[in-house]
């Protein structure tokens, strides 16, 4: 049986990302896709090959995917599937044109030799940016992208490997959870003042007020440093008051796209560390 333990405060030690390449350009109905504006190519292009260095430079291996053909938001990885370290579960996207990019993504973590545990099934519906794992916590954002259905598979489905699961109605601002927390360390979370202290009791909690719908978006590098979108002033400021090492990259091309930086990788494992 898997052990299926993960926590997105622990060190990020291996992603899979995918580059834009065409898929993410070729957009006609921006609407449909959920995308706020056109990206420019050769600005998309340079951000994403810095992140994957930032990553690379902390530590992490980076696995770099091809877009899936017909699919612009296959860049935004995160949302595709569930990976629990050794195991993953199957997602089924909130997004209609998303559909395929959960069975694209499961082919691919099962050629890895992960184990699949589990699968959301019609009329369930549910997205990686509403699904925090944070062991022996397990956050579930209540979304336009996971419905109440979804969540409860999700909910039985982690159960069975210890998780206390916590539901949370995801603030009006934000498309999924992740962009209105973030898991910082083991016992910390980045969070928005939308998101009541209820469902964060156990944990130390660093408060932002969100101007933005990415403001509690970024990336959990581990012992205490993070990556943030360059433009995310109140969130990067806050977190080197607490004494986080932030390191920021211009991703403004994949803010048009309805996403922040944890959205454009799928953490496959993450090391848990004494010093965390």
């Amino acid at each position: 049986m898997p052990n299926a333990r993960f926590n997105e405060g622990w060190l990020l030690k291996k992603v899979v990302v995918c580059p834009p390449q065409k898929e993410y350009f070729n957009v006609v109905e921006t609407e449909k896709h959920n995308i706020r504006q056109r990206s420019d190519p050769d600005r998309a292009i340079e951000q994403h090959r810095k992140l994957r260095e930032l990553l690379r430079n902390n530590g992490a291996e980076v696995i770099e995917l091809p877009e899936l053909e017909g699919h612009p938001n296959s860049i935004f990885t995160m949302d595709t599937s569930l990976s629990l370290g050794d195991s993953f579960i199957q997602l089924r996207m909130g997004l209609e044109t998303r559909r395929g990019e959960e069975r694209w993504m499961a082919k691919i973590l099962r050629d890895m030799n992960l184990e699949k545990i589990g699968e959301v099934k019609h009329p369930g519906t549910a997205e990686g940016g509403d699904l925090i794992p944070a062991y022996p916590y397990f956050f579930i954002g209540l979304s336009s992208r996971t419905n109440a259905e979804g969540a409860r598979q999700i909910k039985r489905i982690v159960e069975k490997y210890g998780y206390e699961v916590r539901m949370v109605p995801v603030p009006k601002k934000h498309l999924h959870l992740g962009g209105a927390m973030t898991v910082i360390g083991d016992n910390t979370v980045l969070a928005c003042e939308s998101i009541s202290e209820k469902y964060l009791a156990g944990f130390d909690v660093i408060r932002i007020k969100c101007e933005s719908f990415i403001s509690g978006n970024i990336i959990n590098l581990g012992a205490r440093r993070v990556i943030a979108e360059s433009k995310n002033i109140e969130t990067i400021e806050i977190l080197r008051y607490y004494g986080f090492n932030v390191q920021t990259v211009d991703l403004s091309e994949f803010v048009k796209g309805s996403g922040g930086p944890s959205c454009l990788i799928l953490p496959l494992h993450r090391e848990h560390s004494i010093s965390e």
